[in-house]
């Protein structure tokens, strides 16, 4: 009976006995995406049930021909050939449909029927052991059936009693016990039993392979999964903290200037709204600009207008001449301490975005006079501080998250662009002091931003 279709989930360690004994676990197997053909443990698996199949065929057609070489009486020997043909049948149905099921999944389940008909295949046999004792060459078979089919404590009693009728039969044509009758079917039921334990093993070992193999699949599926969700969050932040440092702020400043221009015109200044006007238009070109650069991509396409220096320098202009035309005076200036050397994009990226950030919040909330950016080279760290002499505030009073309006990200994303480098964030302020921010990235060895870390970690 070829129960390659006996989908029970695989057991655990515990012993392969019953039904799960006899199946190869194919479906299983399918179902976790071995390759085609299955392991070397299946194949002789499968060899061994073919073997299985072919042993029954050729003992039950022998037993058949040794009648009819020394027949009974005419009519136990028709009833012997019927019986034998009946049990061809029954056992090549069990076969087909189990085979059926394994292949389609259609039809009854092994798992149900294999006992009734394992009880049915050895009450035929039984009444053709009873007609003649040829039939014990069919024993052999039928001990590796009840080992597979059934637990071990039912399949040992039925391979005992199954053992114990071909002794029966065997003494019955001797008339008198003799030493083959007696220790043939004994060798022959202890020669299964060892059979089946080997089969047990090289099973169990089977199923082991795999079982790992269908946990290595799904282990790999859910770390495939969990980079791609960590790569989506990864990206949602860096998407959210470059909207913040360019966008939001832009457009901030927009209104900021688009609000002055109506303050100059309720004031009957039409020529100061129309400078207002301009540097609104300005902004939100530039805006655009980010704004295309920002769908294509290019994170590092700020710094494409010259070095980071440049920009700096020009960021601290602009944020002067826009605090002008918001009505208030600002003096932002710009220095460079020690000897500039060539940065990572991702370390300039983050200095100009963090430099963009600040300053807006000197703009928004500061109410400051005076701002100074310091970009500061040294031999092992590159660093930028911003000072304004504005209202200053408590750190501790700092949000540990966005507020509802959205508004108080600025920081936390700084910090989160800072920690991606292994860099340092302090901010040191007080009500009335003004407020300095300073920003500290790791350099050293020859190398710059993240080349020097990916380097530490293959250290």
């Amino acid at each position: 009976m070829n129960a390659r279709a006996l989908r029970r989930p695989l057991p655990e360690v515990a012993e392969p006995d019953g039904a799960e004994m006899w199946t190869d676990g194919r479906g299983a197997a399918a179902a976790s995406g071995p390759p085609a053909g299955g392991s070397s443990g299946d194949v002789v698996l499968r060899a061994l049930r073919t073997a299985l199949h072919a042993a029954f065929a050729g003992l039950l057609l022998l037993a058949v021909v040794q009648m009819t070489l020394a027949p009974p009486a005419l009519p136990a020997q028709v009833c012997a050939y019927v019986l034998s043909l009946v049990l061809a049948g029954v056992y090549l149905a069990g076969t087909a449909t189990e085979k059926r099921f394994a292949t389609t999944g259609r039809g009854p389940d092994p798992t149900r029927y294999g006992p009734v008909w394992l009880a049915l295949v050895t009450a035929l046999w039984l009444c053709l052991l009873i007609i003649s004792p040829e039939f014990s060459w069919v024993a052999f078979p039928l001990f590796f059936l009840d080992l597979h089919l059934l637990r071990t404590a039912p399949a040992l009693a039925a391979v005992a009693l199954t053992t114990a009728a071909v002794i029966a039969a065997q003494f019955s044509r001797a008339g008198e016990p003799t030493a083959p009758a007696l220790l043939g079917p004994a060798i022959g039921a202890l020669f299964a039993v060892i059979m089946g334990s080997a089969y047990s093993a090289l099973h169990r070992e089977s199923v082991n392979q795999r079982r790992a193999l269908a946990e290595l699949q799904r282990t790999r599926g859910e770390l495939a999964a969990s980079q791609h969700d960590a790569g989506m969050l990864a990206e949602r932040e860096r998407l959210a903290r470059e909207i913040h440092d360019t966008l939001a702020q832009g457009l901030s400043s927009i209104v900021l200037l688009a609000r002055a221009a109506g303050s100059a015109l309720d004031n009957g200044d039409p020529a100061l709204a129309r400078e207002r006007i301009t540097l609104v238009q300005s902004t939100a070109a530039e805006n655009l600009a980010e704004a295309r650069r920002f769908v294509r991509g290019l994170a590092a396409a700020p710094l494409e207008r010259g070095s980071l220096d440049t920009r700096l320098a020009a960021l601290c202009s602009d944020t002067s001449r826009r605090s002008a035309a918001g009505g208030k005076r600002l003096e932002c200036v710009f220095r460079v301490d020690g000897t500039p050397v060539p940065l990572h994009a991702a370390y300039e990226a983050t200095l100009l975005r963090a430099a963009q950030s600040l300053l807006a919040n000197v703009l928004s909330h500061a109410d400051a006079s005076s701002a100074v950016v310091t970009l500061e080279y040294s031999r092992d760290s590159v660093a930028l501080d911003v000072f304004d002499d504005g209202a200053g505030f408590d750190p501790a009073a700092l949000p540990a998250g966005p507020r509802t309006d959205g508004s108080g990200f600025g920081l936390l994303s700084l910090r989160e662009r800072v920690a991606d480098l292994h860099g340092s964030l302090n901010v040191e302020s007080a009500p009335g002091e003004g407020t300095a921010v300073a920003l500290r990235l790791p350099l050293g060895n020859g190398l710059t931003g993240p080349e020097k870390i990916e380097t530490e970690k293959n250290a």
